[in-house]
C-alpha cells in the first residue's frame, strides 16, 4: 500500500521540523507510511552532526534575520525559502539499506512530468541539466526510517551563496569553488506552462496519491517540540571547545572531522562533526575516546566492538578506525 500525502503550509522552519519529527515518532506499526510536501520561510538548515560556524555566514544570518536550525538527519546544510520545496518520507523500517535510489527515483519521474530530466547522482543528489537540484538525508530510529529531501525550484540562489560556507574539501570533491556554481532551480528547465503547483501536484499522483486524515493533536505536539528544540540555542549551535587538535578526512560516505582538547597526556573533550549520515549518533564514539591516553594503541583499542556501519552510514569500518588511529599519532 503507498503512503499517504499530508501538505504543510508555507511558514516558520521551527515548526515544520516539529511537525516532521512528532509524525516520525509517532507513526504507529502497519501504517502504511506518509510523504510529505511542505515550504519554508527563509531559514538555513544545518545536518545533525555538522559545526554550524564551519557551514553558515553566522553574521549574514544575523543581520538577514535568518533562523539557523538543526535538524535530526546528517548530511549538509541547506537553505530553505518559499521557493524551495521538502518532502519527507516517513514509513515503517523493512529493514532495507539506504533508501534514496529507490524514492528518489520518484521524485526524478515527477520532475521529468514537468520537463525536468533529472538523474541520480552520487549518495543522495538528484541534477538536472549539470546543476544539483536536489539533495537527501535519512535517518532510522524506533523501527522507523525518514527520508528527506528539497528541491530547488525557484529558489533564491544568490542568498544561498551568501549564506552558506562548506569547507574547501567538500566544494572539491565537487569540482566547484562555490555553492552557487553548483546549484541550480528546476523552474529554469521545466517545459512551458509548468509551474510549482503542476510540480506538487506530479509529486502527488507519483509519491502518494491519498490524502492521510487530519489529526487535531498533531498541531499541539509540534508547537511544544518547535518551542522547546528547534527554537532552541543548545540543540542548534555548538557546544564550544577550544580544540588543541584537528583531525579531518572527506570519504565517499561524507566528510568527517575530530577535534581533540588534550591534556596532561590525555584526551579531555572530543567533539565529531561532518556531513555523514549516522542511525546511532556519535555520542557513544566521542565517549570512547574522552579520557583516552595519547596513544595508537590504546585509542584502537578504546574503539574496539563499535557498530561503525551505524555511526557512520555506508563506511568501511578498518578506514574509519585509522582516521581516528592516526590523530592521536605524533601528538606530545
Amino acid at each position: 500500500m503507498p503512503p499517504r500525502h499530508l501538505v504543510l503550509p508555507l511558514g516558520d522552519a521551527a515548526r515544520n521540523l516539529a511537525t516532521e519529527e512528532v509524525l516520525f515518532r509517532t507513526l504507529a506499526p502497519g501504517h502504511p507510511g506518509l510523504f510529505l510536501l511542505w515550504r519554508n520561510e527563509p531559514a538555513v538548515i544545518v545536518g545533525r552532526h555538522q559545526c554550524v560556524a564551519d557551514e553558515v555566514d553566522l553574521a549574514t544570518a544575523g543581520r538577514e534575520g535568518i533562523p539557523v536550525i538543526r535538524r535530526i538527519t546528517g548530511g549538509g546544510a541547506v537553505f530553505h525559502d518559499a521557493g524551495t520545496l521538502c518532502f519527507s518520507w516517513i514509513v515503517n523500517d523493512t529493514g532495507m539499506g539506504p533508501a534514496f535510489a529507490p524514492l528518489l527515483g520518484q521524485v526524478a519521474r515527477a520532475l521529468a512530468d514537468v520537463g525536468v530530466d533529472a538523474r541520480l547522482t552520487g549518495r543522495n543528489d538528484l541534477e538536472a541539466g549539470g546543476m544539483k537540484i536536489s539533495g537527501s538525508a535519512q535517518f532510522r530510529s524506533g523501527g522507523r526510517l525518514l527520508v528527506h529531501g528539497t528541491l530547488l525550484v525557484q529558489t533564491d540562489l544568490e542568498r544561498m551563496g551568501r549564506l552558506l560556507t562548506p569547507g574547501a574539501a567538500k566544494r572539491r570533491a565537487h569540482g566547484v569553488a562555490s555553492v552557487r556554481g553548483r546549484v541550480g532551480n528546476a523552474a529554469d528547465q521545466w517545459a512551458p506552462g509548468s509551474h510549482r503547483e503542476s510540480l506538487q501536484a506530479a509529486l502527488l499522483a507519483r509519491c502518494a496519491p491519498e490524502a492521510e486524515p487530519p489529526d487535531a493533536a498533531l498541531a499541539h505536539m509540534a508547537e511544544l517540540l518547535a518551542a522547546r528544540k528547534y527554537r532552541s540555542p543548545d540543540w542548534n549551535m555548538d557546544a564550544t571547545t577550544a580544540a588543541t587538535r584537528t583531525h579531518a578526512e572527506r570519504f565517499p560516505w561524507g566528510g568527517v572531522e575530530l577535534r581533540l582538547t588534550v591534556r596532561e597526556g590525555r584526551i579531555r573533550d572530543c567533539r565529531i562533526s561532518g556531513d555523514f549520515f549516522s542511525d546511532d549518533g556519535v555520542e557513544a564514539l566521542e565517549q570512547r575516546l574522552e579520557g583516552s591516553p595519547l596513544d595508537a594503541g590504546a585509542v584502537r583499542r578504546a574503539l574496539e566492538g563499535l557498530a561503525w556501519g551505524r555511526i557512520f552510514l555506508g563506511c568501511e569500518a578498518e578506514a574509519m578506525r585509522d582516521f581516528f588511529v592516526s590523530a592521536v599519532r605524533g601528538l606530545p
